[in-house]
C-alpha cells in the first residue's frame, strides 16, 4: 500500500487546481479513499467519477483539471479496489453489487452530497447505473462510458512507467473488490444480473448519456437498446473516434468537452 500510496502522490501532483486528498469514514469502519478537486466550487452540483475494475482514482488525471475548472470534482477508490478498504464482499452477485451500491451511498451520505452528476467507466458505469435505480431521489445526471498501452495514453505527462506502477500496485493486494467483481459477472465479462434488464427502472426524469470509443470491444449497440427502453427519457449516445474502451484516456479533451457540456446542461 505504501508503494500505491507513493506513486499516487507522483500522479496528484500534475493537478493544476486545488484538490484535497484523504480517507472518508464510513460507519461501518471501511474507509474509502476520496479526491476533491477544486472544492471551492460550491455554486453548481459536483460531478463525482467511478473508475472501472482494476483501476483508481489516478487514471482520471487527464481529465479532473479540466472537470473541475467550473464545478466540484469528487472521485474516489471504489470499496475494495486502490487505497480504500478491502473487506469480504457476498459471494453471490446481487449481494456484491448492492454492497458496492450501498458503499457510494454511504459515502455520499458522510461527503454530505445532496445531489451529484455520476459518471462511470465500464464496471464504474454499472455501478452508477445501479445506483440510480435504488436512490433515485438523488436526482443524479448519469454519465456511462463502457471499458494495454496505458503509457501511451499519458504521455503528455509521464515519460517514466509510472501510470504502469499506478495500475500494478493498485492491483497487487489482497483480492476484495476483484473478488466481488468475478462474483457478478460470468465469463469473459458478461454480468450475472445485466444492467440492460433493469434500466427502464431508473426514474424517467434521469438523464443518461453513454459514451464510447469508436474503437472499443464494447457493443455499441446498447445504446439504441437503452433509448427504446426509455421512449419518454431523455438518453444519448455517442462515440468518440480514435478512442478505445480508454476513451477518458485515448481523447481527453474531446472527452473533456463532451462531459462539460452534459455538466453544462444540469447547471
Amino acid at each position: 500500500m505504501s508503494q500505491l500510496k507513493n506513486v499516487e502522490a507522483r500522479i496528484l501532483q500534475c493537478l493544476q487546481n486545488k484538490f484535497l486528498a484523504r480517507y472518508v469514514s464510513l460507519p461501518n469502519q471501511n474507509k474509502i479513499w476520496t479526491v476533491t478537486v477544486s472544492p471551492e466550487q460550491k455554486d453548481r452540483t459536483p460531478l463525482v467519477m467511478v473508475h472501472g475494475f482494476g483501476g483508481g482514482v489516478g487514471l482520471w488525471i487527464l481529465n479532473m483539471d479540466s472537470l473541475s475548472a467550473r464545478r466540484t470534482l469528487h472521485t474516489f477508490d471504489l470499496l475494495g479496489f486502490g487505497r480504500s478498504s478491502r473487506p469480504t464482499f457476498p459471494r453471490d452477485p446481487e449481494g456484491a453489487e448492492d454492497e458496492f451500491v450501498t458503499s457510494i451511498e454511504t459515502w455520499r451520505e458522510t461527503m454530505g452530497i445532496p445531489t451529484m452528476i455520476l459518471l462511470g467507466h465500464s464496471l464504474g458505469g454499472f455501478l452508477a447505473t445501479s445506483y440510480s435505480i435504488k436512490y433515485p431521489e438523488r436526482r443524479p445526471g448519469l454519465v456511462q462510458r463502457f471499458r494495454p498501452d496505458f503509457k501511451r495514453k499519458f504521455a503528455d505527462f509521464f515519460e517514466d512507467d509510472t501510470i504502469s506502477e499506478y495500475i500494478y500496485h493498485c492491483n497487487a493486494q489482497n483480492p476484495s473488490g476483484e473478488t466481488a467483481f468475478k462474483a457478478m459477472m460470468e465469463s469473459f465479462g458478461w454480468a450475472r444480473r445485466p444492467m440492460l434488464e433493469r434500466i427502464h427502472l431508473i426514474r424517467k426524469d434521469v438523464p443518461i448519456t453513454m459514451i464510447y470509443g469508436a474503437n472499443t470491444w464494447i457493443d455499441t449497440s446498447t445504446g439504441e437498446k437503452v433509448k427504446m427502453q426509455r421512449p419518454d427519457s431523455y438518453v444519448r449516445d455517442m462515440e468518440i473516434e480514435g478512442a478505445s474502451h480508454h476513451v477518458y484516456a485515448d481523447q481527453p479533451h474531446i472527452f473533456n468537452a463532451v462531459v462539460e457540456e452534459i455538466c453544462n446542461s444540469v447547471d
